[in-house]
Formats: C-alpha cells, structure tokens, sequence
C-alpha cells in the first residue's frame, strides 16, 4: 500500500472511530467502486458537485474522466478532510459545510450536470437525507442526475420520499470489489410521461 494511501487508511478509520455514522465507511472507496460511480459522467456534464468527497477518491476518478479540476465542487463537513482535499485539488472549489445546507448557500453561482454523493445516506436521518436531495437537485441542471452508492441492497433513498421529490432511481451497477461490496444508483428528475402513467 502507498504512502498516501495508507494514511488514507489510517484517517478514515479516525474519523470512523471518533463519529462511526457521520463517516460510516472505515475505508476509502475502492478503485472497482470509484469507476463505477462516475462512469456515466462525461466532461460535458461539468461543473460536477461532490457531497462527502473524503480523502478524494471519487474526485481522482472524476479527474480520470476528463473533467477539470476547475470544474469540481467539493463539500466536505469533516475539517481534516477538508484541508487534505485543498491541498490534493487546488484548483477545485472546497467548502467545508454541511451537504444539508446546500440549497441555502449563495456560493453557487453555475448549475451542476452532476452530483456525486459520498454520504452514508443510510445512516442520517430521514430530514437531512431530505434536505441533502432536495437541496442538491435545486444546484442541478433540469436533466442532470445525483449518484450515490449503497452497501444495503436497495436503494439507499426510500421510494417514498423519491415520490414526494418527484425522483426515480435507476441501479447502475454493483462490485464485489469493495469493501464492503457497494450498489450504485442514478437519482433523476421524473420526466413527466411518468407522472400520467404512459
């Protein structure tokens, strides 16, 4: 294991161990994951937010797919986290803020064609995963979509509450090759032939 990597490692079990369900994962993201969630992400969707980007994982993967680094938004609670992705990226734009706050933040000027979720949406309560969605899909453009992965196996967002916004999910993919293994969905807007059944 590299360097960085390790210490990677190391931080996220840290913050795992001082807040288990705010960080929820006790690893990064694993390279099978990290493709699969922004496969469908092509340079045209730019700018791109990322909600809960930790030590970067997606972002690199984000990188990979041509989209500029110029182009990146990355919201992250965690300070620590926050300060490694300043340093890792300096040419994105890093707010260290809550994802919930997202619709209420004047700091976004340009709609997003993508969001790409790194929260543990299965551990926050109901509200703030409400606020999280809501609040991200005021920021993005009217055909842009929301990604998010999950170790549960449904979507991580009840249909419920994809009802009450006006969403539909899509899954996209899964990988045994992460720890633990992960789904991914593709959250949109409904087109309106849904809402009449047809």
């Amino acid at each position: 294991m590299a360097g960085s990597e390790c210490s990677d490692h190391l931080s996220f079990l840290r913050s795992w161990a001082a807040a288990p369900l705010r960080v929820a994962a006790i690893a990064p993201s694993s390279p099978a994951l990290s493709r699969l969630m922004t496969k469908d992400i092509v340079p045209m969707d730019g700018p791109v937010l990322e909600l809960g980007p930790g030590t970067g994982v997606f972002t690199r993967a984000l990188l990979d797919r041509g989209i500029p680094e110029s182009e990146l938004t990355l919201v992250e609670f965690g300070p620590d986290f926050a300060r490694v992705l300043q340093s890792r990226f300096p040419k994105a734009t890093v707010l260290c803020m809550d994802a919930a706050q997202i619709a209420n933040n004047a700091l976004f000027s340009k709609p997003f064609g993508a969001v790409v979720s790194g929260l543990p949406l299965l551990s926050l309560p109901p509200r703030k995963v409400m606020a999280i969605l809501s609040g991200a899909f005021t920021r993005l453009r009217p055909e842009g979509s929301f990604y998010q992965f999950t170790y549960g196996p449904r979507c991580p967002v009840p249909s419920s509450m994809l009802d009450r916004l006006g969403l539909e999910a899509e899954r996209t993919g899964g990988t045994m090759r992460n720890l633990p293994p992960a789904a991914v969905y593709r959250i949109g807007r409904r087109m309106p032939r849904d809402l009449h059944g047809h």
